[in-house]
This record gives structure tokens, sequence and C-alpha cells, in this order.
């Protein structure tokens, strides 16, 4: 007891031994371990033959391909490069320009009309291919080019339609012309209307796969990339038409899209909107309603935003969504190239209802000699229609662009 009151404090406390040590071996080779399973996770799942190595393909030419010379080699040959620098400047300018005289004498042989040659350099091996593409619109991309610019306006949003100052108009100069010869000349004439494209890639890869020349494809503002989505469209032979979005009765409920013409906006307000729609893209032979219950049945609204399309050098379709439209009203009134569907292939999405739809579309041409069918862009009505549209002739009829159906006002 003495000993225990006399003995100096925290002499006889015991100290445990420290884990730390004997822990950090582990956590290392449990962090090891992981990202040996992390590795042999990832190379089993991810299909990467070049193990991510970086590579860039770039065009060169035969000098570039030749094996860099030795450092002795190039001090060698250094006194020999200096006597013969200008002969040999002068021989390459003379190649180089026979090169070019043989090329631009060459080109116009290789490529037949509506078509031009593109090259194809593979950036491993440096080997060439000269593959023959068609040209935009079926002419040369320069004459494409210059025909557009004077068909189009500048305007705050961009360019947008208009009738040259030679009086070309749009509706011609992007027509297509119909391929029929002396055995299809009287058949009965049926045009087909794609709708809603340019929004969902998958549904518009289809359609351009899928579908024939004749069929004309009515695109939509939002789309990402539209310009570059119509104009392969249109080197693959399909009209366009613009689709714009209008008011319909349920509306905000229903919303077509930004940008949406409304009659609660002033004439000057909606024909500012069409502008903004109008330069999405170019192209397009016409435009069409995309919804517009409501606004295709006010006058005060639709007939400022028609008779701009006119002034334009465009023609418009009716979709025959709203039975009290006054489109062709207007489009009389206002000397408007003017086309309505007669049958709505879609309205029930089904192979049944849709063959059954273009049964009595058919039954419409043989009655009036011309009929317009349209359906939106969805796998079934993209199949069924390109089903059709393979027997079409053999079933006596006559597949055709929109604009060779248009009724086209007579010159006053």
């Amino acid at each position: 007891m003495a000993d225990d009151l006399s003995a100096p404090l925290g002499t006889n406390k015991k100290h445990k031994p420290s884990r730390l040590p004997a822990l950090l071996p582990r956590a290392i080779a449990g962090f090891l371990g992981l990202s040996l399973a992390v590795f042999v996770v990832w190379a089993a799942v991810v299909d990467d033959p070049l193990g991510g190595e970086p590579m860039v393909v770039v065009k060169t030419d035969a000098r570039a391909q030749q094996p860099a010379k030795r450092p002795e080699q190039a001090g060698a040959n250094s006194a020999q490069a200096d006597t013969k620098a200008a002969p040999q400047s002068a021989a390459a300018q003379s190649t180089a320009a026979g090169e070019t005289r043989q090329a631009a004498t060459e080109a116009p042989k290789g490529a037949p009309p509506g078509m031009q040659t593109i090259t194809i350099i593979d950036g491993a091996s440096g080997s060439r291919q000269e593959v023959l593409v068609p040209s935009r619109g079926g002419q040369g991309g320069q004459q494409a080019a210059a025909a557009e610019s004077k068909l189009l306006e500048a305007s705050r949003h961009g360019p947008i339609p208009r009738v040259s100052l030679d009086g070309a108009r749009p509706l011609v100069a992007y027509a297509r012309p119909v391929a029929e010869s002396a055995a299809t000349a009287n058949l009965p004439r049926i045009a087909l209307v794609i709708g809603g494209l340019g929004i969902g890639t998958k549904n518009t890869t289809e359609a351009m796969s899928k579908l024939p020349a004749p069929v004309t494809f009515a695109f939509t503002p939002y789309g990402t990339d539209i310009e570059k989505v119509a104009a392969r469209a249109r080197v693959d032979g399909h009209e366009l038409l613009l689709q714009i979005p209008m008011e319909p009765f349920d509306y905000p409920d229903n919303d077509p899209g930004p940008q949406t013409l409304l009659t609660s906006l002033a004439p000057e307000q909606n024909i500012d909107r069409v502008h903004w729609l109008m330069s999405r893209f170019q192209g397009y032979v016409g435009v069409t309603n995309y919804m517009g219950s409501r606004f295709t049945a006010s006058d005060a609204a639709f007939a400022p935003v028609l008779r701009e399309v006119a002034k334009r050098g465009l023609m418009y379709l009716d979709d025959s969504s709203s039975p009290r439209s006054l489109a062709g009203q207007i489009a009389g009134a206002n000397s408007l190239p003017f086309a309505k569907a007669g049958v709505v292939l879609d309205t029930v999405p089904t192979p049944n209802e849709i063959d059954r739809a273009l049964a009595r579309l058919e039954g419409l041409a043989r009655d009036g000699g011309i009929a317009v069918g349209i359906a939106s862009a969805l796998p079934v009505s993209i199949a069924r229609i390109a089903k059709w549209a393979k027997s079409a002739e053999a079933r006596g009829f006559l597949l055709v662009p929109i604009s060779a159906v248009v009724n086209k006002p007579k010159a006053s």
C-alpha cells in the first residue's frame, strides 16, 4: 500500500501496440488488387484494338512518304543540293505545271454529268482511291450554289427564300422532274409526303434509306444539323417541304414548338416568326402546316402568312388535319400554288390500317387522276409505304413529287 502511494504516477501504465503499421500493407495490397480487377474488367469489356493509341488521318503527298535522310547523308549531299537547287526548282515548277494541266484536262473525262469525283486517301498506307458521287442537285457544286444564292434574301434571322431578280421561283428551281415514260405517261399520279423528319435521327435515317426519290420529305425546323440532313435528302432526289408550327385549339397544352404562329400575335409578329422558320434550312419547294387547327381557321391570322408564302415563290400543302382550314380559299385569292392531302395514311398507325388508307388513296387517284397522301415518319408508316412504292407502277400508278400535283394558278 505504501509502495503504491509513493510510486510515481504513470509508471505502471501499460501501452497498447499501434495497429497502423500492420494495416498499411493490407491497405496497399487491397488497392493494388482492386486496380488490377478494374483493369481486367476494362480490357474484357472495352473494344479498343488500338489500346487507346492516339491517331490522326492527314492528307499527304508522295514526297512526305519518302524516308528521312540520316544526318551524315544530309551533310554529304548538301553541296550537291546547293549547286543543283536552281535547275531542280525550275524542273519541279515545270513538272507541277504539267501535272496541273493534266489534272485539268483529265478531270472532266472522269466525272460524267451530274457527278463529281472525290479522292479518298488512306492515312495508314497513303493509297488513293477516286470515287464518283452525285453532285448537289444533279449539277456541279458551283452551279447549284449559284442557283441557290440568287433565290435567297438576307433577313435578321438568316437567309430566306425569295423570287430572284430574273423571276426564278424556288418552287420551280427546286422541283424534281417526273420520271415518266411512254408507258407511264397516262397513269394516275400519286404524291406521298412524309412529315416530322429532322427530329428523330433514327426515323429520318430510315426514311432516307428506304423510301424512293419521288417521295417528298417534310422537315420540321427544330432538328440538329437540319441543313446537312436536308441537303443530303436533296442529293438523293427528294423534294423538300418546310413544316411551319401553327397554333392548335388546345394550345399551349399541345405546343408545336418554338416560334409557333399564334392567332393572338399581330401579323408582323407572325411574319417575323415565319422568317425565322424559313431560315432553318434551304432548298424546299414550299411549306406545310404542322398542327394549326385554330390558326388555319382564322382568316385574319392565316391570310398574311399565306400571302408571304406566295410572295416568296413557294407552294403550300394543307395536310387535311383540320376540316376548318381556310387554306384553299386564301391560296386561290392570292395566286398561291396549292395542294391538299386527300388521305392521312397513318391516322391509325398499324400495318393493316395504313394498307387500307393506301387503297383509299389509289381510289382517289383513279377517280381524279391525281391524289396526295401524307404520313408521319413512324417506322411502321415508312415500312408500309416503302413496300407499296415498290409495286406502285405494277398496280397502275405513277409516284411523283409534290410539285407535280400542285394546283398552279393561271397567269393573269
